[in-house]
């Protein structure tokens, strides 16, 4: 409905409510010629007459007595839609749809949902598990989580976290192979190549100290775009990999990998939330926006 028609019912529930267009005036916070230049003008608009007026009787016309009658059930459904709205800007409830990197998914995000979802018994939570962050809008997300430097767009793009690039292999392989001494040695031995979902090519094998900086061209006969199958390879002895250290942490501290030189583990990576738009954040989003912030 047009503003000026639900200006004209609101008036026109107010004098019906009230039983005077003075009564209404107070209610509607207008002068009483205000009130009265209303119904004029919404008069004109429905093309009727709404009220029979005298100087001691106010009556609905039969004509204003049936429009009142049909627009009164739209206007409590209005008044529903409008509250439930409003109770989803601070009320957290409702389904939220976040679009998550599946290794980040199942070995960080995945063991710590319960305690989020215990936390608001009204939401109902629905992770979509991909390597790409698609058409946020297209698609329906709320939020997305994704590893590496945000690319040009409309999105708003919020940085929680970087995390250290580090370089890796396991026991096995190192007994069979020997470990590199330096980064250099890489050159003799079975690198995993990680696959860039942006570009397609495998990232570059970088390392840095403070402000040093050097590229190293590696071999290796695998290469992968799953974080899941690049650390089962590397734990089976297959060949070294390049990892982050938010995930891979627990596996060195265990002794299942080997951080092969860390002195030359200052390259960072990024962890950026992506959502569509930046005015009114659905109290929902907020709650699990907060909650991230809680462990990264």
């Amino acid at each position: 409905m047009e503003e000026g028609i639900l200006r004209g019912v609101e008036v026109l529930a107010a004098i019906v409510d009230t039983g005077s267009f003075a009564a209404a005036s107070e209610v509607l916070d207008m002068s009483p010629s205000g009130v009265s230049r209303a119904v004029s003008r919404f008069e004109a608009r429905l093309g009727i007459r709404l009220f029979e007026r005298t100087t001691r009787s106010l009556t609905l016309t039969d004509e204003g007595s049936r429009f009142y009658a049909q627009v009164l059930p739209l206007m409590s459904e209005l008044e529903e839609c409008v509250s439930d709205a409003s109770q989803g800007a601070v009320k957290v409830r409702g389904r939220l749809r976040v679009n998550v990197d599946p290794f980040f998914s199942k070995l960080v995000l995945g063991p710590r949902l319960g305690a989020f979802l215990d936390a608001h018994p009204d939401l109902q939570l629905e992770l979509i598990t991909r390597d790409d962050l698609g058409d946020l809008i297209a698609d329906g997300i709320d939020l997305a989580l994704r590893f590496g430097h945000p690319q040009p767009s409309t999105l708003v793009a919020r940085k929680l976290m970087e995390t250290r690039i580090l370089t890796v292999a396991s026991p096995a392989y190192i007994a069979r192979h020997g470990a590199p001494a330096k980064p250099e040695d890489l050159r003799r031995h079975q690198c995993i190549h990680f696959r860039d979902p942006v570009t397609g090519r495998p990232f570059a094998w970088e390392f840095h100290r403070g402000s040093k900086r050097k590229t190293v061209q590696v071999s290796g006969a695998l290469t992968v775009n799953d974080g899941a199958t690049l650390y089962s390879t590397c734990l089976a002895g297959f060949g070294i990999a390049q990892v982050m250290c938010f995930t891979a942490e627990a596996m060195i501290k265990s002794g299942q990998l080997v951080d092969l030189f860390p002195s030359w583990s200052d390259e960072t990576f990024p962890l950026y939330l992506y959502y569509p738009s930046r005015r009114q954040l659905p109290a929902k989003s907020r709650a699990f926006i907060d909650y991230l912030a809680t462990f990264l």
